[in-house]
């Protein structure tokens, strides 16, 4: 059945096109973790030359969510991304709880992305490194981006746009400048194949890195011809996300051998060795434009999942106010940056990072049901939905693969998610008067 949903949402505008929305996703996925992790304990220290095996599944993996995303968001055009995907497939009660933890993890990876970003600004500055620089450094470049978005989508998918081709530059350099120098010797398997516990537990480390997509889609009653722009900006953008992870661990691996397991500047390390001193500092100045990139994207992105909740009544209402002349989101904006400089300046990305990772594993599991439930009930919007071949095997292949990661997540990384996912039900039950409230005015608002 073909499925009526409004054109415009409180007066947001749909400005996003195929580039600028796989921009968008592009900047938000590759922002500080190709940096960090690449020396990551469990991948370099545990895999060694094995590690890109790990960017290879999660790649695969992500290529079986991704066509469940580009079902879905096909189909589906409120703003909300997976929130609104799952809801219009299974219900109220999945959507929201989809809803909460793609908010849970737009929030804590902001908030640790925004720690390795201040962190590489005051090495760059050395005279900011105190308590007191790194408050200022976060509350500085929040305001910034705070007020570039305040005053339109369009001005911050520009501001967006900018930062994906600038964060490029150094690694482009980096690859430059090290693949003729990678020593064979370095990427041999002397240990052999390497375990599947610990390719799995490698491969929910590095799931950090792919992380994002499910955030810059928030943003989807922004998007024009949604049926065609989100699979299209889907694909282009994962596709080019998934090569440049893989060629660049094999750099780092292949310049730094056995010594990129103790790194803590990994590609900077390596930009060091194959470029000299000034081949560092233009690394850690990438990582600074990076994560940049990826506080901008997320800027535009996360607020956007407060308005949806406002706009279906689990927050106050007021939430869901959109500027009368620049048409945005502005109070959702406000009220999340001011959450995300809280946490970011109190917490460090370790502990924020985990959260994210298995927020985001269940939330693309639930989106790659989402996508063949609608399609199973003929959901669509008017123009020709993207459609996922291979019928319900794609969705359960894509879940199989995300079990697999999660089989090596330990209690203590679930217990956050339990409290969380406890708190959202009770957030259901108590507003179902408001959500009825605001189902009714949506209702009178589309009449007319």
């Amino acid at each position: 059945m073909a499925m009526h949903q409004p054109a415009s949402e409180g007066g947001l505008v749909r400005v996003l096109g195929t580039w600028g929305l796989a921009a968008g996703i592009f900047n938000v996925t590759v922002g500080g973790g190709i940096f960090r992790l690449p020396s990551n304990p469990a991948v370099a220290g545990v895999l060694g030359p094995a590690a890109p095996l790990a960017y290879l599944v999660c790649g695969v993996v992500m290529a079986l969510i991704v066509l469940g995303f580009a079902e879905a968001g096909s189909r589906v055009r409120l703003t909300g991304g997976p929130y609104a995907y799952v809801e219009t497939a299974f219900g109220p009660l999945a959507g929201f709880l989809v809803g909460v933890l793609t908010w849970l993890l737009g929030t804590t990876a902001m908030a640790a992305v925004s720690d390795v970003y201040a962190t590489n600004v005051m090495r760059l500055a050395p005279g900011l490194e105190s308590v007191g620089g790194r408050t200022t450094v976060l509350l500085g470049t929040f305001a910034f981006l705070t007020t570039v978005n305040f005053f339109g989508a369009k001005q911050g998918t520009r501001l967006i746009g900018v930062v994906s081709v600038a964060k490029l530059l150094p690694l482009l350099l980096l690859l430059a400048f090290g693949l003729p120098k990678v020593d064979p010797a370095n990427l041999a398997w002397t240990q052999g194949a390497p375990a599947l516990g610990d390719l799995s537990r490698a491969s929910v480390v590095l799931f950090f890195a792919y992380s994002g997509i499910e955030s810059a889609l928030v943003p989807s009653g922004e998007v024009k011809d949604t049926a065609r722009t989100v699979p299209r900006a889907v694909f282009l953008a994962m596709f080019f996300v998934m090569i440049l992870y893989v060629v660049v661990q094999v750099t780092a691996q292949g310049v730094l051998g056995p010594a990129l397991a103790g790194s803590g500047t990994p590609l900077a390390d390596a930009a060091e060795l194959v470029m000299g001193p000034w081949g560092r500092t233009l690394l850690l100045a990438g990582v600074v434009v990076s994560t940049f990139g990826y506080m901008s994207g997320m800027t535009l992105a996360v607020p956007r999942g407060l308005y949806a909740f406002a706009r279906d009544g689990f927050l106050p209402r007021g939430l869901s106010t959109v500027h009368p002349a620049y048409r945005t989101p502005w109070v959702a904006l406000f009220a999340q940056i001011s959450l995300v400089a809280v946490l970011a300046v109190v917490n460090e990305f370790e502990a924020l990072a985990v959260i994210s990772n298995v927020a985001a594993l269940l939330v693309y599991g639930g989106c790659a049901l989402a996508g063949w439930q609608l399609k199973r009930r003929g959901v669509r919007l008017e123009q020709e939905p993207f459609s996922t071949p291979g019928g319900p095997l794609v969705p359960i292949l894509a879940c199989l693969g995300i079990a697999g990661m999660l089989a090596s997540v330990t209690w203590e990384e679930w217990r956050v998610l339990f409290a969380v996912v406890v708190a959202a039900l009770a957030i259901f039950a108590a507003t179902r008067k408001a959500r009825a409230e605001a189902a009714a005015l949506r209702a009178v608002t589309e009449a007319a």
